[in-house]
């Protein structure tokens, strides 16, 4: 046992000997020491301000398609539940020769549909009700997205260049709680 720790131990020694004095340790590049205690560089402005804008208008682009998507599938579920109740009325004619063989035509066409049984429709009033459920939460959801979209524009457009300024109270024509930006007028060139 002493044999292998006075081994490893030179080995230790060894490296030590090698060691580079110059090599980096503990996040050199990304921290400072201040009182020998290690302090990280703050990440505030990691990003420039066109990257900041790339990726805002990225990120638009995603909400724009998301809103698109939304309202698609908004479009099919009220196609669906819209003709859910009102089905257009057969118009196939059938010609009978006397009423016995018109008896017997009504016969085989009731027969052939398939009324709902009193099984069938509460399992029918629970997904009606949940596609309305749903219908409503993707109407609520695209709402949220349209009013992130908005805002996201309205940072982004504040960022740009040119002088804007906030509208005080007495300057709004119609008041809103959210705030109302004014730009200067510049020249088209």
């Amino acid at each position: 046992m002493i044999h292998a720790f006075g081994f490893s131990s030179q080995r230790l020694r060894e490296k030590a000997a090698f060691r580079n004095p110059e090599e980096f340790f503990f996040k050199v590049i990304k921290t400072k020491t201040v009182d020998g205690v290690h302090r990280p560089q703050s990440e505030a402005n990691k990003y420039t301000p066109e990257e900041l804008t790339l990726m805002k208008t990225q990120d638009m682009g995603y909400i724009l398609q998301k809103i698109q998507s939304e309202k698609k599938k908004i479009e099919r579920l009220n196609a669906t539940l819209h003709s859910l109740g009102n089905h257009p009325p057969n118009r196939h004619v059938s010609y009978a020769e006397d009423s016995e063989e018109a008896n017997e035509i009504q016969r085989r066409f009731l027969a052939d549909r398939k009324l709902p049984t009193l099984e069938d429709i509460p399992d029918r009033i629970k997904r009606t009700a949940a596609s309305y459920r749903e219908l409503e939460a993707r109407r609520k959801r695209v709402k949220d997205l349209e009013k992130l979209y908005m805002d996201m524009a309205l940072k982004k457009e504040l960022q740009k260049k040119g002088r804007k300024r906030k509208l005080r109270e007495d300057e709004i024509v119609c008041p809103t709680s959210a705030p109302v930006y004014k730009w200067r007028a510049q020249r088209k060139r």
